[in-house]
């Protein structure tokens, strides 16, 4: 099954291109890089649900806290906590 995580942007690169809009976005605290092609209306601080590295649209705060807790109940989530466990965020 394919999963779209909610995640918050950290900082949005500038870029000339139009098209390829990179991000920084913080998963649990893993942060990684995010196309905010789709979403141009995205700001730093937004939620946004991500699908293989490309954000699908916006979400609000709330959402995305409620989707995290759905997916952490159903162990989807191991994977990052287990990179954060290793990683503790600064």
């Amino acid at each position: 099954m394919c999963l779209a995580i909610p995640g918050k942007i950290i900082s949005i690169s500038e870029t000339a291109d139009e098209i390829n809009r990179p991000a920084k976005v913080s998963f649990s605290g893993i942060q990684q890089d995010v196309n905010l092609c789709f979403v141009p209306e995205a700001d730093v601080g937004d939620y946004v649900l991500v699908h293989v590295g490309v954000a699908l649209n916006k979400v609000d705060e709330e959402q995305a806290m409620e989707t995290l807790h759905y997916l952490s109940k159903i162990g989807e989530l191991d994977e990052f906590n287990t990179e954060s466990d290793n990683n503790p965020e600064p």
